[in-house]
Formats: C-alpha cells, sequence, structure tokens
C-alpha cells in the first residue's frame, strides 16, 4: 500500500502497466497532494471519516438542549435565520460568524419541544454590499414549490420528523454480487399514467418487476433535488435534500428498504460534477462575488461549464470538500444506499472538461496540464471514504475518456472506482443500425468494441441507457421496428419482416452486449421490453406534456402483444448469469469473427456462445471451437418458441466434442481451442451452450439441464407483493452457497404477479 509519502514513488500501478512510469511525475504528484489533503483533514478534524459527517453539524440539526443551525457563508457581512417560526422575522434571530466564515445559531426549546417545528418552512437571510438576499439552507434536508404557481421558487423544508413518523430500516444491505446486473431508473417516469410517479408506487409496482426480471442492483436517477424536472435530474439544487416530486424523505427510505427486502442493491446517481445556476435555491447563491476561496465554486471562466450552463465546484476548497464528501455519507448513512454512480467524470477529470476534445488513448492525453489534480484528489477521497465506511460498496465513473487507472484502488495509484460505463458500445450500436445495412456490419468490429477495455479495471456494459433514449434520439427498439410498433405488435397475426428482424436484433444486441462488453450490465427501465418512443420531459418545447414521460407497463402485461418476448428474454438473460455467473468470470475469448457468415464465436466462462448476424442463411453443422471436451447442451436459445423465435435449435440434442490438432499447440487446434463440436445457427440467433457435468449426470448427484426454456412468458400483472411476502420468499433462499434458483424460471412465487 502506498500509504505515506516514502511509497508515492514505487506505486503498485507501475507493475500492473509499465508504461504509466513515464508519467511517474504526475502519479507523484498526485499521490501526495491526495496524502497531504488527507494528513490535513485528520490533523484538523480528527479523520475523515468525522470530516465527513458534516451534515450532523451543518444546516438545522436538533439535539437535547436545542436547534442549532450553522452555515458556511464568508462573504455575508451579517446573518439571519428566517422562517414559519419567527414569521419571517430574523431580527431576533441574528447568526454569529466564525474565523472560518461559517455563521452560527442557537434556538433553545420551547416548553421542551423544537423552536423550529418538522416541516416548517426556513430560509437563511445574509446581507452582503448593503442588500439582503435570501437563500435556501446549503445543506437543507427538504426543498418543495408550490405545484399551483407556475415558476414558484423552492422553499426550503426542516425535516426532523418525529420518531413515530421517521421510517425504520427493517431489512440488512443484500451482498456485493459478483457481478452487477443494474436496472437503471427514473423515479418520476415510471409510472403508466402521464404523472410524477411517487417513490412509494416505485417501491411497490416496479421493484418486483425488476425482481422477477432477475436483475441484483437498481440504479436511481434525478434522486437529488433539481428545480427544473427536464435536466433528467443533473442540474442539482439542493444536494442534501430528496426530489418532492416523487415525495418526502420517509418515503425514499421505504424505497430503499423495500429494495433490500428483495435482495435488491440500490445505487444512486450522484452529481458532484457540477451544480445548477439557480440563484433563489441553489448553491450558486451563495456566491455573490467574493473570491474562489470563499465559494462553493471556481471564479470566472473556470467557475462555468458552458455547454451545460451549470457552475464548477472548487475541489481544493476545504468547506467544499466537507460538503462533498459529507453529501456521499449522507446518503449512505441516513438512506442505506449501497453505492453511487458519479455523473460527468469526464468533466471532472480535465479543465477541458471533454469540450470539443478527442480521445485517441495515448496516455499523454490523460497525464498532463489538463488534468484537473484538485479533481482527481477529491475522488480519491471520496472513493477512500466509501470503501472506509463500506467495504462492500459499488462506485461507477460516467468517463468517456478511458483514463488509465481509475477504477483501481486509491492506495495503488488509481482513483478507485470499482467500475467505468462502457459508453463506446452503445455509440457503435447506433452507428450501425442509423447507418450500416446489415450486410454492412462487421463482426471483428463489433467484438472489438465489446472487447476493448482496460486489463484489470471493469467495466459496465450496456447497449442503451437513458442516454440513448431521451428524445432526439430513438430507442434500440424504436431504430429497429419504428412506425410498425404501433401496428405490428399483435401476435394474433404474423409478424411482418421489419417486426421479425427487430426483435431477434433487439435480443441479440442485448444479449452479447451483456456476455462479451463488461464485467457487469445496465438496462434502462423500459429497454428490457422494447419499449416504443423515446422519453421526452415536459417542458416549453412540448407544451409541458408528461405522454412520453412515463412507462408503458400495459405493453409487456397485454398477453398479445410481442413485448412480453424480449421481456422474458431479458429475463432469462440475467437468469443465465445468476446460474453460470459468465459475467464476473475473467476467461473471455473470442474464437471466431467470420465476416462472410456474420457468425462471432467466443467464450466467456464456462459458456460457449454463438452469435450469427446473417439476415438468411442458417447453418448446419457449424463448427464451433470449446476448451473443455464433453458434451455441451443448449443454455439459452433466443430462437425459441418462448422468446418469439422460430423454434428452429433443438434443446434435446447432445454435442459431443472432438479434439483438434497437437494438445498443447494452439497453432494446431482448430482457431486456436483444443475441441470443438458443431452445432446448428440460423439466421439473427444467439445461442449458449454449457458442458454438461456428465458424471453428476450418471450418478443423480447434481442439476444437468439448466432448463433454459421452461421460463414463465406469461406477462407479468400489475405486482401486489407486500414487504412481508417479500421476506418470505427470500427465507426460502439456499442459503449454503448453491445456487438456489432454477435457470430461466422466475424465482418469485406467484404473489409477485
Amino acid at each position: 500500500m502506498a500509504a505515506s509519502k516514502d511509497d508515492v514513488d514505487h506505486l503498485p500501478i507501475y507493475k500492473l502497466d509499465p508504461k504509466l512510469e513515464k508519467f511517474k511525475d504526475h502519479f507523484s504528484y498526485r499521490m501526495k497532494r491526495y496524502l497531504d489533503q488527507k494528513c490535513a483533514i485528520e490533523k484538523n478534524e480528527g479523520c475523515l471519516e468525522e470530516f465527513s459527517k458534516g451534515y450532523l453539524k451543518f444546516g438545522i440539526n436538533t439535539n437535547k438542549d436545542g436547534t442549532v443551525y450553522r452555515e458556511w457563508a464568508p462573504a455575508a457581512q451579517e446573518a439571519q435565520l428566517i422562517g414559519d417560526f419567527n414569521d419571517w422575522n430574523g431580527a431576533n434571530h441574528q447568526m454569529e460568524k466564525d474565523k472560518f466564515g461559517v455563521w452560527s445559531i442557537k434556538i433553545d426549546h420551547v416548553k421542551g419541544k423544537p423552536a423550529i417545528p418538522h416541516n416548517s418552512r426556513v430560509k437563511f437571510r445574509f446581507r452582503h454590499g448593503g442588500v439582503w438576499v435570501d437563500r435556501i439552507p446549503a445543506w437543507i434536508r427538504y426543498a418543495t414549490v408550490d405545484a399551483s404557481k407556475f415558476g414558484a421558487p423552492y422553499d426550503g423544508v426542516h425535516w426532523d420528523p418525529p420518531a413515530s413518523e421517521r421510517y425504520m430500516f427493517k431489512h440488512p444491505r443484500p451482498l456485493k454480487p459478483d457481478a452487477p446486473r443494474i436496472y437503471e431508473a427514473h423515479v418520476g417516469m415510471s409510472g403508466e399514467k402521464p404523472a410524477v410517479s411517487t417513490y412509494r408506487e416505485f417501491a411497490d409496482n416496479v421493484l418486483p418487476r425488476i425482481r422477477a426480471n432477475n436483475y441484483n442492483t437498481v440504479q436511481l436517477m434525478a434522486v437529488m433535488e433539481h428545480s427544473y424536472y427536464a435536466s433528467f435530474g443533473y442540474h442539482v439544487t439542493n444536494f442534501f435534500a430528496v426530489s418532492s416530486r416523487s415525495g418526502t424523505p420517509e418515503d425514499l427510505k421505504y424505497l430503499v428498504d423495500k429494495a433490500h427486502s428483495l435482495g435488491l442493491r440500490v445505487l444512486m446517481d450522484v452529481v458532484h460534477s457540477h451544480a445548477s445556476n439557480n440563484v433563489t435555491d441553489g448553491l450558486n447563491g451563495y456566491d455573490v462575488g467574493q473570491s474562489t476561496q470563499e465559494s462553493y465554486f471556481h471564479t470566472g471562466d473556470r467557475g462555468y461549464h458552458k455547454l451545460w450552463d451549470s457552475r464548477l465546484f472548487n475541489y481544493a476548497n476545504w468547506e467544499v470538500l466537507r460538503f462533498l464528501l459529507s453529501n456521499l455519507r449522507y446518503w449512505m448513512d441516513e438512506f442505506m444506499f449501497d453505492g453511487f454512480r458519479f455523473d460527468g467524470v469526464t468533466s471532472m477529470l480535465y479543465h477541458h472538461h471533454g469540450i470539443n476534445v478527442g480521445f485517441t488513448g495515448n496516455y499523454k492525453e490523460y497525464f498532463n496540464l489538463d488534468t484537473d489534480v484538485d479533481a482527481v484528489v477529491y475522488m480519491m477521497l471520496a472513493n477512500h471514504l466509501m470503501h472506509s465506511i463500506l467495504p462492500e460498496a459499488t462506485v461507477v465513473a460516467e468517463d468517456v475518456s478511458g483514463m488509465p487507472v481509475l477504477c483501481r484502488p486509491v492506495d495503488e495509484g488509481g482513483v478507485g472506482f470499482d467500475y467505468r460505463l462502457a459508453m463506446a458500445i452503445p455509440d457503435r450500436w447506433i452507428d450501425y443500425l442509423k447507418n450500416k445495412e446489415d450486410s454492412e456490419w462487421s463482426m471483428g468490429e463489433i467484438a472489438h468494441t465489446l472487447t476493448n477495455r482496460r486489463y484489470t479495471e471493469k467495466c459496465i456494459a450496456y447497449a442503451e441507457s437513458h442516454d440513448q433514449s431521451i428524445v432526439g434520439d430513438k430507442t434500440i427498439a424504436f431504430l429497429l421496428m419504428d412506425k410498425e410498433m404501433y401496428t405490428g405488435m399483435s401476435d394474433l397475426q404474423p409478424a411482418s419482416p421489419t417486426i421479425d428482424r427487430g426483435i431477434a436484433l433487439q435480443k441479440m444486441i442485448h444479449f452479447i452486449t451483456m456476455a462479451l462488453g463488461g464485467d457487469g450490465y445496465l438496462n434502462f427501465m423500459g429497454n428490457e421490453f422494447g419499449h416504443p418512443e423515446w422519453i421526452d420531459f415536459p417542458r416549453e418545447g412540448n407544451n409541458w406534456s408528461y405522454d412520453k414521460c412515463r412507462r408503458q407497463w400495459s405493453l409487456v402485461d397485454t398477453d398479445h402483444l410481442r413485448y412480453k418476448y424480449m421481456n422474458v428474454f431479458d429475463q432469462a438473460m440475467n437468469a443465465l448469469d445468476e446460474e453460470f455467473s459468465f459475467l464476473s468470470s475473467p476467461k473471455q475469448i473470442v474464437s471466431d469473427m467470420n465476416e462472410e457468415k456474420k457468425v462471432i464465436v467466443f467464450e466467456r466462462g464456462d459458456l460457449v456462445f454463438v452469435f450469427n448476424f446473417h439476415p438468411k442463411k442458417t447453418y448446419d453443422g457449424y463448427k464451433v471451437g470449446c476448451d473443455l471436451p464433453g458434451k455441451y447442451r443448449v443454455a439459452l436459445d433466443s430462437d425459441a418458441f418462448v422468446f418469439g423465435g422460430h423454434g428452429r435449435v433443438g434443446h434435446d440434442v447432445d454435442h459431443f466434442t472432438s479434439p483438434e490438432g497437437v494438445p498443447g499447440v494452439p497453432e494446431t487446434n482448430f482457431n486456436n481451442r483444443p475441441n470443438s463440436f458443431k452445432v446448428l445457427s440460423p439466421p439473427r440467433t444467439c445461442v449458449a451452450y454449457y458442458r454438461v457435468d456428465e458424471e453428476a449426470e450418471t450418478t443423480g448427484a447434481g442439476k444437468t439441464s439448466p432448463e433454459i426454456i421452461d421460463v414463465d412468458a406469461s406477462p407479468l400483472k400489475t405486482p401486489t407483493a407486500t414487504t412481508e411476502a417479500c421476506e418470505e420468499r427470500e427465507s426460502t433462499k439456499d442459503v449454503s452457497g448453491k445456487k438456489g434458483r432454477k435457470l430461466g424460471r422466475q424465482s418469485s412465487d406467484k404473489s409477485t404477479k
């Protein structure tokens, strides 16, 4: 471990990647900066963990003696706390300022009760340059707006419910999975009705669907309060406040606890890359012309993101570090989140924020004066903190640049993230679907895009996220089938060539992305069943319509519509990983990329995958290379009837291997594989094969068939599972370490339908 300054010249990352030694000066500098900052925090605050409890000191906190309010506003000349409790007159509630620019006031209880009642409105009033201004407290935990008034400003709300009204967590965090299968979701747009959905509606209606489809992680967008709904939650105004559109802090706690009861971990989209430039209801209101040392943000051009029209943090500032690190601690401690997906990491990593910059992979692009070392040090501190508080935390970086060692531990010289999003993959699929005929698809290019990631740094693969679904773009299903999704999805009539191709490629694209693209998988809400159209939040340009800001679950719930086929295949994909753990396997070998036949063959973990992208040709007796000799059977077949296919692949066929070449001499083998077997490969299909444990089959000692095709293809009805029912189902799991789920079957009981 590089635990001291004596070790910074001998970081473990140099052994991992010798090419990094050319940039030793850069790594030594940033590691020293990190250690200096960490040491300074420990010296002045006790320890990093204590430093991150700022939310217990700043903002409004009630103790047995009274209510204490603290706010960092060094440029203020006078300050008051105002609100409903004093009729918005702060004359009797003047605050005092310390040498660090922190204003504070203690208000004694009145007849044993807090002077500032729970759920009452409050604001911070301060004077600067002779002018008094009112702002929402920076550490406020709830902020609301009068929905009946167009353009109404947000009010800070003191959230301190009595014990009888506080939600108490009942369920422990689920164990960290070997590989995350992430369901990305936006609570507000998760309902069928054209309205903002609530945390409790999402918990009761959507979480059971996610569990039924065998995901193990939920990633929630737009949790932090943002005044502009159409920003997708990425222009945060109040960092410690739950978005009030969908309910209260207690409602969000109910959601997280319900997820945990279902065995689902919960990640939060955290936005520390920038902040809303709103003045009256955001942090920007604390910037009144002071120097960058006295502000949350940089001054001048450095303090503004030109494309996002937002403010940029000064990560070198002591109080900014306290604010952001405490923000992470708050969501983990108070709401039991299991980790985060950090938004806009590329913008944080570089002074140019990635604007008009193309990254070729040359190391000089990452380690030079364009690197924002202050931001890198903050992320190192944040990752160290999160993994200290919760060793099993999952932290994902959204970085398009591909910076090396972003996902290596801090003590090795890395930035400390667990995963990065494989952002080049969806771009490749969109390019193919928009610009290339099927005959032009390159098997080598597809395989390269899916496997082009840094060794020892983990990626989350995805074919489409919310980014590919927002207005101006289309989902993969909509790109494939477009207007025919309105007329051709009934199973009561034969599928048109467009629909047949669309459903087949929808399944193939998602499955090869999952199986070959990374060490985890992500899907955005609704795309698992090919949700049509795009996402368009209410805004002036669409007359404030909610029509396309919802999820049409009725499409997959209607038995005669073909959406159910894509949904049940998604369910089976996840079940396949649950059974065989191929996502977490380091074994990944692409043995065949046949451009003429449009076939890709690869091994991942113990499975052999065969993808035939040819639009017309069936290959009978197609030779497939593999590692181990024996007997192979179908584990998952996209062409099965239950997935809306044509049932051309036999599932009762044993595929016996033949040895290839000289043992131990790869160049004499078939596609460098020591064994092979032959399969039937119809056009636009993908099939995964597993090796039969013949000894277990002979003795009857173990399960020999995963029964993948025995998936419950009936549509999911409106879920009604209660937490108690979830508890009962969880208690029936095999806890001996064996997989307790029959592959391809829903693990849930009928109460979830």
